[in-house]
């Protein structure tokens, strides 16, 4: 006598689709399966932990002193349209520290009042973050070498 298979009397039998309720698509049926993360945010603290920032470089009188005569005679040159590197600290909003950025652009004007360095192209930046300025301005006023 064979020997019966386990349900081998349902095995073949059409499969059940409700009435009742839609069926649901592949990606609904997927996403029961899908693994889920536990701790939620985790992935994100990890990768801010490891967002590496830099600290703020003190720079001397003398080096304010010349940034302010620079800042001047961008001021008086303004007309001419300079095209001016400016390398400026830009503060961390969530930790420690910060960046060093340099933007190159030309001045549209500069903000005494709200110590604002105003570009052509909208970008602000605040005086007393600036580190360092470079123009050919410069060089042919013999400020710099």
């Amino acid at each position: 006598m064979a020997e019966k298979f386990p349900y081998e009397d349902i095995v073949d039998l059409p499969h059940h689709v409700s009435k009742k309720y839609p069926q649901p698509t592949m990606a609904d049926r997927a996403a029961r399966f899908s693994p889920f993360a536990a701790i939620s945010g985790y992935e994100d603290m990890v990768k801010e932990a490891a967002r590496v920032t830099e600290e703020r470089i003190d720079i001397t009188d003398a080096t304010k002193e010349l940034l302010n005569e620079k800042l001047n005679m961008i001021i008086e040159f303004l007309d001419e349209e300079p095209e001016v590197s400016i390398t400026y600290f830009e503060p961390d909003m969530r930790k420690a520290g910060g960046a060093y950025i340099t933007v190159i652009g030309t001045v549209k004007r500069i903000d005494e009042y709200e110590h604002l360095v105003i570009m052509t192209d909208g970008k602000k930046i605040n005086i007393h973050e600036i580190y360092n300025l470079q123009s050919e301005l410069f060089y042919s006023l013999g400020v710099e070498d």
